[in-house]
């Protein structure tokens, strides 16, 4: 056994295929040209791509298909962005596929797959020692995520679109064992029928540690339960290309302050500034900026107002040193001949 993880990320790992530069959304019997696409692992891959270009040691439990989507998949988490995939395992069958039609600042989703093969604690394989783990919120228990927590991981939690519209609040029963919850605005009031965010969040507050609902353009909310702190902390504005995957990229910049300890009101600061960063290109869990994007940007905000006080830690927390550089997702899936090349 080597040492504990800092991040470990269990789920569905999917081949994500976006088409960007959209006029608008096709309507039944016509066609849209999109001018741009791109293909990477979507998923769970997000965040664990995402957590892991900050430098957190990455676990991913999975399971990967045998054919050429997974192999694709696999090389890129595992070869190219050094994620640990020792608690998932190849499987048969076909990979599951998203499609996702970013437009007008947001984006629409199909998804073909199957559930995971999961064991009866809910994992696909076994529960690795971690600092930290994510977990979707279900109305069914899984085990591990108890077991995680009375260990001394600090399970993040984020919930999904409950296409039901029912929003059952038992879902939320599962945070006792989580540390913090992460849902977007419209998450937030649909499982605590509030009529805003700030109401959401006085309603969530105190069910985890740490609350924190998401705001998009308007920023993220936080309360503390332990110090009785809310702080509101706007967004970063940069030109969005597509915002897939931007959500796990907040939770992965939110992991790694909660990590180092720092302050409630620079999580959040941090955390809008890689997910602002993410939206700049397409490909959920290949937007994911590297220290080298924090580093550029920084560089040219330093001398704007509104950012300078905010993100003065940043000079304290940017490694020193050329930082590399990180893959963007291509408009095609390359041959293993090609990215074996890369590397």
């Amino acid at each position: 056994m080597g040492p504990p993880l800092d991040l470990f990320v269990p789920g569905v790992v999917y081949l994500d295929i976006v088409f960007t530069g959209l006029d608008g959304l096709p309507s039944p019997g016509t066609e849209a040209w999109a001018t741009g696409m791109g293909s990477s692992p979507g998923g769970v891959a997000n965040l664990a791509v995402a957590a892991a270009r900050l430098g957190l040691n990455t676990g991913l439990g999975t399971a990967i298909n045998s054919d050429a989507y997974g192999d694709f998949c696999s090389a890129i988490l595992c070869d190219q962005e050094g994620i640990d995939l020792s608690a998932s395992r190849r499987v048969d069958g076909h990979s599951p596929v998203t499609v996702s039609l970013a437009y007008d600042r947001d984006r629409s989703m199909i998804t073909h797959g199957h559930p995971l093969p999961l064991g009866p604690d809910g994992l696909v394989a076994g529960l690795p020692a971690a600092r930290a783990a994510s977990v979707s919120l279900t109305k069914d228990r899984m085990p591990w995520v108890r077991r995680a927590s009375r260990a001394g991981t600090l399970v993040f939690a984020d919930v999904g679109w409950d296409a039901s519209a029912e929003w059952p609040p038992e879902v939320l029963d599962m945070l006792e064992d989580c540390h913090a919850f992460l849902p977007n605005a419209v998450e937030a009031m649909q499982y605590t029928r509030a009529a805003t965010p700030e109401q959401a969040l006085r309603r969530l507050a105190g069910l985890a540690p740490v609350v924190v609902v998401t705001c998009g353009p308007d920023g993220a909310l936080a309360a503390d339960a332990a110090t009785g702190e809310i702080v509101h902390v706007p967004a970063v504005p940069l030109d969005a290309l597509d915002p897939t995957g931007a959500g796990d990229v907040f939770t992965a910049g939110f992991i790694l302050g909660t990590l180092r300890e720092w302050p409630l009101a620079q999580r959040l600061a941090f955390a809008n500034l890689t997910a602002a960063l993410s939206v700049r290109h397409f490909g959920g869990s290949l937007s994911a900026p590297g220290w080298g994007d924090i580093a550029d940007w920084w560089r040219t905000a330093r001398p704007v107002e509104a950012f300078a006080k905010r993100y003065a830690f940043l000079d304290e927390v940017i490694p020193h040193g050329e930082q590399r550089s990180v893959r963007r997702a291509g408009a095609t899936i390359a041959r293993l001949s090609d990215a074996d090349a890369q590397h």
